[in-house]
């Protein structure tokens, strides 16, 4: 038996990132119309320009197809939390509270590209069972870290209110970003961006603490 590498294999993952970028964008627009159980891996594939056999090849089942798709998604909108500077053009250190302002500012941009990605992170992350509970949480997990570090760098700078869990503040900006988000692009778009950041931001600004005035 030849020991020799599998020259298809190394072509492997280049080509699966290049796969998985046209079968996100295409399952997206179809899951928006039908939901994630109505949609097939070959209109799926069809939508994407790439056959039924490559689908299969790269990722498998129906089922983790949707889960590298949801991967991907997340990898995208990491990449855009992680963008935000933490300095300035000198140097020093941003406020923090501006830097959480935009790091939602990215959320909703992302809620805005890809509304469908939304629609299923809420219709199916907190379905029981759901075949992608796993992948869910794994993908939750590693959003949450990147709001919970940006909390971290507030109450390091401002008193905070000592009575608020942080995590359940974590928590509650981060369904914000989606429900607010996917809010404005069905029910009102004719709020903006900026609202939108504005109201997610007034659940952080509630955790900060004033300073106390002092009477002479």
């Amino acid at each position: 038996m030849s020991t020799q590498p599998d020259p298809d294999k190394k072509l492997r993952p280049a080509r699966t990132s290049a796969t998985r970028q046209k079968l996100f964008e295409a399952s997206m627009v179809l899951i928006g119309e039908r939901g994630a159980s109505e949609v097939t891996v070959d209109e799926i594939a069809a939508a994407a320009g790439v056959s039924k056999g490559t689908v299969y090849y790269n990722f498998g089942s129906k089922s983790d197809l949707i889960a590298e798709l949801l991967r991907h998604g997340v990898d995208i909108l990491l990449a855009r939390l992680l963008s935000v500077p933490q300095t300035d053009a000198q140097g020093g250190a941003q406020d923090p509270l501006d830097v959480m302002r935009d790091v939602i500012a990215q959320a909703m941009d992302f809620m805005s590209e890809y509304p469908s990605f939304a629609r299923l992170w809420v219709s199916e992350n907190w379905r029981t069972p759901s075949v992608w509970q796993d992948t869910f949480a794994e993908l939750r997990s590693i959003l949450l870290d990147v709001i919970d570090a940006n909390v971290q760098r507030v109450a390091a700078t401002y008193p905070v209110d000592p009575s608020v869990s942080r995590g359940s503040l974590v928590t509650a900006i981060f369904g914000a970003c989606f429900v607010v988000g996917l809010d404005r692009q069905t029910y009102h778009p004719e709020r903006s961006r900026d609202q939108s950041v504005a109201a997610i931001m007034a659940i952080m600004r509630g955790y900060v603490q004033k300073e106390p005035s002092h009477q002479g």
